[in-house]
């Protein structure tokens, strides 16, 4: 593989099996995610740009995990919020109950470099 060429992250992966392997033992599991600009989350509950996340399938709607972002919809203070959390923001996730998971290296989130704009389709009139 070439210098440019980088592999995929192993880390969205890690932190699906692991959120799967806490539900599937009745686990709560939870994230700790370090908070910047680019994180949106109840803000009132950061405390040294940090907030720890329950992401149980109980305390989350519509939770999505994708190889770039963690979203879902949570209640915090009964008031229903979106939370999305860039992948590499996540500093570790851990089952509640006893402690078990995984820590991770923060990766600042970077917008996608953009590709070169498509080309405009033309219609052609084909007789």
């Amino acid at each position: 593989m070439s210098e440019q060429q980088k592999s995929p992250s192993t880390k969205p992966y890690l932190l699906r099996a692991l959120w799967q392997w806490c539900e599937d033992n009745g686990y709560t599991p939870y994230i700790a995610v370090w908070v910047n600009e680019h994180t949106r989350v109840p803000m009132q509950f950061v405390q040294d740009n940090q907030i720890v996340l329950s992401i149980s399938a109980a305390a989350t709607k519509d939770l999505q995990m994708d190889n770039e972002w963690i979203s879902f919809h949570a209640r915090f203070h009964g008031e229903s919020q979106e939370v999305w959390v860039p992948v590499g923001h996540v500093q570790g996730i851990f089952a509640k109950e006893t402690g078990e998971g995984m820590g991770f290296e923060v990766e600042a989130w970077q917008p996608p470099e953009t590709e070169a704009a498509p080309k405009k389709k033309v219609l052609r009139l084909v007789k």
